[in-house]
């Protein structure tokens, strides 16, 4: 293991590192009292060696390895890779490609939903994970042998959990199964964080089209005072205030004051005039210009024994193809599939389609029956 702490060093590592056939990444950070991440570490290693890049050394310069990580001859490869690409992404504009992200080929190859690290390692490697240091505070300097041991051993493992899982997927069809995926994480999208699209994220707890436009801009005043101010959001304002300020619309200071879930004696910081003015913008949105907000519609009367049926099927099929049934379809899916046979979800299209859907829809409409065969069960086309 090298650590790395000059751009010399750094330059010498990537050049060794772009000649292998990939190279495996983790990164730590911390993000307790900020909103953007702060990259504390960089691990990455080859086939035949590993190096810890400290991206707070001292003059350092990060672009050499921003560019391995998209040079088109080294296969990146992450585990849960959505948190380190979002920090890459924000820091350099550098999404990794190509991409090979361990726990959705997990998901793939059978090892269940949301498969942790230490789980892989333990059944791909026989090793074990020391996770005393999990949660060190990465900025601080120096980092004791320990912590740099822990951090080393989450792509020193991962080398050898790329190479079995790889393995298992060549010559098969779910390589394109879990390029699908890849997909979507190298999507730039994936990681853009527009004020005007924060109202996304919250419940729509608001009353009438006025409330709504107020939630919009208030929820986009928020996110744009978190991000440059580098605080989380609810340190800016919580929630139910954001809601409370959408239902009761204060158009002045004084009336802002009198919110209970707004902080008292915010009506006299910086920032109040100009949630004010949020308030105001939201008021003046023109319903014909606010978003189609649908409501979650009530499922239909007797539907919920044929989404219980849908689960034991996907159970099934999720067993025969060895493949977590959460990378086929959600809950949500098979109840908008009960309800709807044209249902506009994932499971209905694709490789989800051929395994899944259409099985699905064949049991909808009774051309399919599950029964039992002592501990088994078992699909039986029928003839009516």
């Amino acid at each position: 293991m090298e650590i790395i702490t000059t751009t010399s060093a750094l330059e010498s590592a990537c050049k060794l590192l772009s000649k292998a056939p990939y190279i495996t990444v983790d990164t730590e950070f911390m993000r307790d009292s900020t909103f953007w991440p702060k990259l504390c570490l960089i691990q990455v290693a080859g086939p035949r060696s590993e190096y810890i890049i400290d991206p707070l050394a001292d003059g350092i310069d990060l672009s050499i390895f921003y560019a391995l990580m998209t040079n088109q001859s080294v296969i990146k490869v992450f585990h849960a890779a959505r948190q380190d690409i979002e920090i890459f992404h924000k820091e350099a504009n550098a999404i990794p490609d190509p991409l090979f992200d361990s726990q959705v080929a997990a998901m793939v190859c059978g090892f269940g939903e949301s498969v942790g690290y230490e789980t892989l390692v333990r059944k791909l490697t026989n090793g074990k994970v020391d996770k005393s240091s999990r949660f060190s505070d990465w900025s601080r300097r120096p980092l004791s042998e320990k912590q740099l041991n822990y951090a080393i051993a989450d792509v020193t493992h991962l080398r050898k959990i790329y190479e079995t899982l790889a393995r298992e997927l060549a010559g098969t069809d779910r390589v394109a199964w879990v390029s699908e995926e890849m997909a979507i994480l190298q999507n730039p999208e994936t990681y853009e964080q527009r004020p005007e699209n924060a109202w996304k994220r919250l419940k729509m707890r608001v009353k009438g089209k006025k409330a709504v436009g107020v939630l919009i801009e208030v929820a986009a005043w928020r996110e744009r005072q978190a991000q440059e101010r580098d605080m989380p959001r609810n340190r800016i304002m919580k929630d139910d205030a954001l809601y409370e300020l959408a239902n009761q619309q204060p158009r002045d200071l004084t009336a802002l004051e009198n919110l209970r879930a707004v902080p008292r004696g915010f009506s006299n910081s910086r920032s109040a005039a100009s949630l004010i003015d949020a308030i105001k913008a939201g008021l003046n949105i023109d319903e014909q210009d606010l978003p189609q907000i649908e409501e979650s519609k009530p499922l239909p009367p007797g539907i919920g024994p044929l989404v219980e049926l849908l689960k034991v099927l996907l159970k099934m099929r999720a067993e025969d193809h060895n493949v977590a049934p959460k990378l086929i379809a959600t809950v949500s899916d098979l109840e908008q599939i009960a309800a709807d046979d044209d249902a506009d979800v994932a499971a209905l299209h694709g490789w989800r389609y051929d395994i899944f859907g259409k099985d699905a829809l064949a049991l909808k409409r009774g051309e399919l029956a599950i029964s039992a065969k002592g501990r088994r069960l078992i699909l039986t086309r029928t003839n009516f």
